[in-house]
């Protein structure tokens, strides 16, 4: 069975955003996944942002999100105490709200991996000393 993918929102603007460095590496894993990425609400926030004024992109992710190819699987408010925790520990990279979602889904989800353009994710541990496992373009 293949890992369960966690899109980051730079690996997903970067799939998608044909400007962005790494969107041939970014579009390549993206539609070489056999199933649905997951994600949260931030991430997808976060994607629209960096979006906007690329009217194709914003296309492209509604695309992936009625495809369900992108999924949402968090509940952002029942893991807030874990969020809050991540954040003050890694309060020195400083990690995004975000950031702290998808390390916690990576922590309720044993065989995970990240699919991310942030090299932050180098740093950032599960369950405090857990490296996460990335796909990443470093």
């Amino acid at each position: 069975m293949a890992r369960v993918v966690l899109a980051d929102s730079g690996a997903l603007v970067a799939a998608l955003d044909s400007r962005d460095k790494h969107h041939a590496w970014a579009r390549a894993h993206f539609e070489g996944f056999r199933q649905p990425c997951f994600t949260c609400d931030a991430v997808l926030s976060e994607s629209f942002f960096l979006l906007e004024g690329l009217n194709a992109g914003k296309k492209a992710l509604c695309a992936a999100l009625e495809r369900k190819a992108v999924r949402l699987d968090f509940k952002a408010f029942e893991n807030m105490t874990e969020i809050i925790r991540l954040m003050r520990r890694y309060d020195d990279t400083p990690m995004s709200f975000a950031d702290a979602c998808l390390v916690r889904m990576s922590e309720q989800i044993a065989d995970s991996m990240i699919f991310t353009t942030d090299s932050d994710f180098k740093f950032y541990r599960r369950h405090g000393r857990q490296v996460i496992p990335v796909l990443a373009p470093w």
